[in-house]
């Protein structure tokens, strides 16, 4: 086994990236991506005229939902009741976790990826009218979207009678106003609808009562980027990709105190050294790690005896109380304060959460306060084990089970997670350092 600073050889297995590196200065326009091979699926599915086989692959292939929750995508779009018409498909490009940026990446430098998908999506469920809502802040994935999907209308692959098949789509194109928690499903819909974003109750799930009250599905960016090539393949020979029940690749968004951050679509089953050390080329300095966050912001951290776990979705929620979330790996080295992390992390929660719910609206703000406390000085003994109970309000029994909740969407329960890897990790390290603060206040 290699020390945990060794950089050792490690390859990404490009096939959502692939068309980014083979044509780096034209990946995003409409020849550049013909010439590589777009819309080819799409003709393929057309021709074979058969709207469940498309399902059924995407079954076989056991693709699940990039956007954080990891569920099955043939599986969600199953849910939507039969012959209950209009139906949508919705694309939540609202990437708003912190550290995660593979959805952007995909929007601005591979739009008809994307957009193939869609169609393709929405051949399968046939639905005639698609929604994609993007983040805001995308400024240059917005405007590369919108000439993507003129140039794809004026090729006949989005429209009336899409490629002579009988088929009709058209697409429209909704800008965020930069609220985190639009990026949770319900909270989306409500904005799409021209409503204030807060998350909606469940049941009934968008399958059955989505956009506009109509049955809806809503995939992730790069959930969609991916059917294309599952099309290509075939579903059982995707499969063949990853390990156990998480198959195919996932675009990793590495960053932190790595010596090279950046996008990294890797197959399932590899470890998180692979990913931090082969691929990020291991710590800047080469300083001792000290955390890592697996999955974005909202989930537990792990530590260096994780590193060679592997990346798997059922693996980390099962076996070490986490979870790969929204493909952002975070890293953080040696001189790292971990309770700043985890005031930084719950000052944003404070931030954005929408106050529909009390655990969340009332209890991201004391959390935030109490880490605030005990970063500059302030605190007192019983802090660390008031913090402690916030957070087991919002997310009872946070410690040992991470994904429960008294709210209706996970921002809530995500500032438990900073706090119950505090309490893993650095329980006693931040107790003394309580006591060496009080010790220090004058009689």
């Amino acid at each position: 086994m290699t020390t945990a600073n060794t950089s050792e050889p490690f390859s990404e297995t490009r096939i959502v990236t692939r068309r980014l590196h083979e044509r780096p200065d034209d990946s995003w326009t409409i020849d550049g991506a013909l010439a590589s091979g777009a819309y080819d699926s799409l003709r393929q599915v057309l021709a074979q005229g058969d709207p469940s086989a498309v399902q059924a692959e995407a079954t076989a292939s056991g693709l699940r939902g990039r956007g954080g929750a990891n569920f099955s995508t043939g599986q969600k779009w199953s849910f939507l009741p039969k012959d209950t018409f209009p139906r949508y498909l919705v694309v939540n490009g609202d990437e708003g976790e912190p550290s995660t940026f593979k959805d952007r990446m995909l929007l601005e430098r591979d739009p008809h990826q994307l957009l193939e998908g869609i169609v393709i999506a929405s051949y399968a469920i046939q639905c005639n009218l698609a929604f994609i809502y993007v983040r805001g802040e995308f400024a240059l994935g917005h405007d590369r979207l919108m000439r993507a999907i003129a140039d794809a209308r004026a090729k006949g692959f989005i429209g009336k009678d899409i490629q002579g098949s009988g088929f009709d789509l058209d697409v429209v194109v909704h800008r965020g106003a930069g609220a985190y928690i639009c990026g949770e499903e319900t909270a989306l819909l409500e904005s799409l609808e021209g409503e204030r974003g807060m998350p909606r109750l469940k049941p009934p799930f968008p399958a059955i009562e989505g956009l506009y009250a109509k049955p809806t599905v809503v995939n992730n960016v790069e959930t969609l980027s991916t059917l294309p090539h599952i099309v290509r393949m075939g579903g059982e020979e995707y499969a063949k990709l990853g390990m156990a029940r998480s198959t195919g690749t996932r675009v990793c968004a590495l960053s932190g105190h790595v010596k090279r951050p950046g996008n990294y679509e890797v197959e399932f089953g590899c470890t998180f050294r692979d990913i931090i050390f082969g691929l990020g080329g291991g710590i800047r300095d080469d300083n001792a790690l000290k955390f890592f966050l697996p999955g974005g912001a909202s989930f537990q951290w792990l530590v260096e005896e994780h590193l060679d776990e592997p990346y798997d979705m059922d693996h980390a929620a099962q076996k070490l109380g986490t979870s790969l979330g929204s493909g952002a790996v975070m890293v953080f080295d040696e001189t790292t304060d971990p309770v700043r992390v985890a005031w930084r992390l719950a000052k944003f929660y404070s931030h954005e959460s929408c106050g529909k719910c009390t655990p969340c609206r009332e209890g991201t703000g004391w959390v935030e306060k109490i880490l605030y406390r005990i970063l500059h000085g302030y605190a007192s003994p019983e802090d660390f084990e008031m913090v402690c109970d916030v957070a087991d309000n919002i997310s009872p029994n946070f410690m040992a089970a991470p994904f429960n909740q008294t709210t209706l969407c996970p921002l809530g329960p995500s500032v438990a997670s900073p706090i119950a890897s505090l309490a893993k990790y650095y329980r006693d390290e931040i107790i003394e350092r309580i006591a060496a603060q009080q010790a220090e206040v004058p009689a």
